[in-house]
């Protein structure tokens, strides 16, 4: 079966990383891999790290590249990949611009599409955005969804979707246990590149960049770190800072120069999910997260009003806190001084999002259809 990948950011080589692994060890598959470049520098760090090597880079990236830029990119870039390569399936990943464009490509030429992550919903078409419209619209064109939980199957099927529907879990679980594997197989430690933390304290990892938290949201929620740093001298905060300038300039406005409070540039995948693996809970806007975390025992507290991983806050290993100062005052609050109650309660809640064997699964679905 001719297969053709097509991804541009971060998450997707992330999510796709294992997916690539597996075709790989499999004649059944034929395989070529196409990056947008939708995300350079960002993207390349995670090749590099699984050992991936693109067949094809459309290298679509530009200064100041809109939306628009990267779907007409991509949907012109594909149609030449698809005459030279004839893929028989096109798999597309989560949300993406990169994502909806080669999806909606493929459609144009009547190729298959098998959507990884499909059915994931906020119930809102404007947060995240423009993510909602993105994975509502590729559900739509998709063969194949893949779902990872049963509620976002449920998802799908609430919007009329019935058929080649698979609950196979998250493929970025698959990337954690592969990922964790490599740094100690290549015995990578960080420790010294992380000098300035002292680790015989209680780490928060923190992560927020979404555009709904920019200006005041970002500002609570600091506002709120600030707070918590001041009554628990136990605790350092660890933040790698996106470089967006609404994101940097607040940030280093409000934080910078704060004991105990750690502002650093953006992580790599290797030195993020080592140092996810090291903190005590983690505080995040992002998605990823949000299912990686409970993989490793880690409270999440999610730092935005609306999420479309509502799995883990039913299983009860994220609180969705949203940007209230308050709340997350409280939350954190709680699970500082409660161990044995609100914090064991959340890191040993069952992960919702599977057990790392989401690709292999794909692969078997796809056989036995064939």
């Amino acid at each position: 079966m001719k297969v053709l990948i097509v991804m541009g950011t971060r998450p997707e080589a992330i999510k796709f990383a294992p997916l690539i692994r597996e075709i790989r060890k499999d004649d059944f598959f034929e395989l070529l891999v196409c990056a947008t470049g939708q995300h350079r520098e960002m993207l390349n760090q995670v090749l590099d790290f699984f050992e991936i090597k693109p067949d094809v880079d459309l290298n679509l990236m530009r200064e100041d590249q809109t939306v628009t830029d990267i779907i007409g990119g991509v949907l012109t870039g594909l149609n030449s990949v698809f005459d030279s390569y004839l893929p028989e399936i096109v798999f597309v990943q989560g949300d993406t611009s990169t994502a909806f464009a080669g999806a909606l490509a493929a459609f144009y030429r009547k190729i298959k599409v098998a959507h990884v992550e499909a059915g994931l919903r906020s119930g809102n078409l404007l947060s995240p955005f423009p993510e909602e419209a993105n994975r509502k619209l590729i559900s739509v064109i998709a063969d194949y969804h893949f779902a990872p939980t049963p509620y976002s199957a449920k998802a799908l099927n609430n919007e009329g979707y019935h058929d080649n529907i698979w609950i196979v879990g998250n493929t970025v679980i698959d990337a954690l246990h592969s990922g964790l594997k490599i740094i100690e197989q290549r015995k990578f430690d960080f420790t010294q590149e992380f000098k300035q933390v002292d680790f015989s304290k209680r780490i928060i990892l923190l992560t927020a960049h979404r555009r709904e938290s920019f200006g005041e949201p970002l500002e609570r929620i600091c506002e709120a770190i600030l707070e918590i740093k001041r009554d628990f001298d136990d605790v350092e905060i660890v933040y790698p800072v996106h470089l967006n300038p609404a994101v940097r300039g607040l940030v280093f406005k409000l934080l910078s120069k704060k004991s105990g409070i750690h502002l650093i540039n953006p992580l790599d995948y290797a030195r993020l999910i080592w140092l996810m693996e090291k903190s005590y809970l983690i505080m995040t806007d992002s998605g990823g997260i949000q299912e990686e975390g409970p993989s490793l025992g880690k409270p999440i507290l999610v730092m935005r009003e609306v999420t479309e991983r509502v799995e883990g806050i039913e299983a009860g290993t994220a609180v969705l806190v949203g940007t209230s100062k308050e709340k997350i005052q409280q939350c954190l609050k709680d699970l500082l001084t409660n161990k044995n109650g609100a914090y064991s309660k959340m890191a040993q809640a069952a992960n919702p999002y599977g057990d790392g064997t989401a690709s292999r699964k794909i692969l078997e679905i796809l056989k036995g259809l064939n």
